[in-house]
């Protein structure tokens, strides 16, 4: 499975690594994933995601409900 947030669609973006010489070599910025499970009231049933620690922020903040509709509605989240 690929390092990618299942309701932001967030992934990995590549930059520079720059030494003291100012040589540059390739790196990769990946991001913060976390497994989590959510209890859905509406659907009465337990969801496990692999999300960024951004969208557990969105969800204390809208709720599991609104972003999993946000995440529908942007096509980031089939189930």
């Amino acid at each position: 499975m690929s390092r990618v947030c299942e309701l932001t669609g967030k992934k990995a973006i590549t930059g520079n690594h720059v030494s003291f010489s100012n040589k540059k070599n390739k790196r990769k910025f990946n991001i913060n994933l976390t497994k989590k499970r959510f209890y859905i009231p509406e659907e009465d049933k337990w969801i496990t995601l692999k999300i960024s620690t951004s969208a557990i922020k969105n969800i204390n903040k809208k709720g599991i409900s609104a972003v999993l509709k946000e995440a529908r509605e942007n096509g980031h989240l089939v189930k």
